[in-house]
């Protein structure tokens, strides 16, 4: 199995929709292909949260798998976000993205766990199956401390070391943790990619980590892909430049009453830089209003990012 490379920025692409709310192939593609052009950009992960994944249907997953993969045409890994319930069901989702053409899989927990927990080995469980069923390369999926589905470290490292697990998107969210669980995976597992998922606070991470698994990566991609050089370079100075000229767009996108508010945000900075036509979501996810799309707008042009008309006119 040649492993994926992930060193570096790996975004998690919104998923475009027509006005009248099905998925827009040409536009996903249109984004698939854009992101896959840029230089330092090593997968495309989709069908995630900030893809609105769980809001598809199984037939509108696969169709998208498929369209992605056509567009990128073998040049960076499609991954597929693997977010069924059950460890069957999960591993027979696997399944099917593995045959619409997928390398990876992104593992996000039974979502059950989030409020219950879970039960010791059920977390390693699902990922066998997975891996077995489908031959999809795994990613660990550490969710937050403030949820019950967060794996103690314990958990984290006997992941690790099943077969198919190659890296670990890490999104912990309690530095004390971060410092301390991060090293002893790096020391237990050399080969384990470890990827930042920390959108809204990425500078404290991006010294220890090989890149970014990002919905935030969908939207500015070029300034990320030179904040992890500077982070692999532990050039502070430069990784804090590029932190504070983002500001903006990070506040106003992921500082929000809700973090999946931040998915309709993403999508209305994408229309400011001409790669989507309109800013359409499923429900449950609402709409933010003109007040919040003039207030993304204004963060953008305020980080270097000129709208679409700018740039044409000039």
């Amino acid at each position: 199995m040649s492993v994926m490379d992930l060193r570096g920025l790996n975004p998690a692409p919104v998923t475009a929709f027509t006005k009248s709310g099905e998925v827009d192939h040409d536009a996903n593609a249109k984004v698939a292909r854009w992101l896959a052009s840029i230089d330092g950009v090593k997968s495309l992960v989709i069908l995630g949260h900030a893809g609105e994944g769980t809001f598809l249907t199984s037939e509108e997953q696969v169709a998208l798998i498929r369209t992605y993969v056509e567009a990128v045409e073998n040049r960076i890994p499609i991954i597929a976000g693997i977010t069924g319930e059950g460890t069957k069901v999960a591993a027979l989702e696997a399944k099917r993205a593995k045959d619409a053409g997928a390398t990876g899989a992104l593992v996000y927990p039974n979502h059950g766990w989030l409020r219950f927990g879970y039960q010791k080995g059920a977390p390693q469980e699902r990922y066998r199956a997975i891996h077995e069923e489908s031959g999809l390369q795994c990613i660990l999926f550490q969710y937050p401390d403030a949820t019950k589905a967060s794996y103690n470290l314990d958990t984290q490292l006997e992941i690790a070391g099943q077969p198919g697990v190659v890296a670990t998107k890490n999104g912990v969210r309690n530095m004390r943790r971060w410092y301390t669980e991060i090293p002893k995976l790096r020391a237990a597992h050399p080969d384990l990619q470890i990827l930042s998922c920390h959108d809204e606070w990425l500078l404290p991470t991006m010294f220890d980590v090989d890149g970014l698994l990002v919905g935030y990566g969908s939207i500015t991609p070029e300034p990320l892909v030179d904040l992890i050089k500077a982070g692999k370079a532990q050039d502070y100075a430069a990784a804090k430049a590029i932190h504070d000229r983002m500001l903006p767009v990070t506040q106003a996108v992921y500082h929000r009453g809700s973090h999946m508010e931040g998915t309709v945000a993403l999508k209305i900075g994408l229309v400011h830089r001409g790669i989507l036509d309109h800013a359409t979501v499923r429900e449950p996810l609402q709409p933010l209003g003109l007040a919040a799309e003039r207030e993304i707008q204004a963060a953008m042009e305020a980080s270097g990012f000129a709208s679409a008309r700018q740039t044409q006119a000039a």
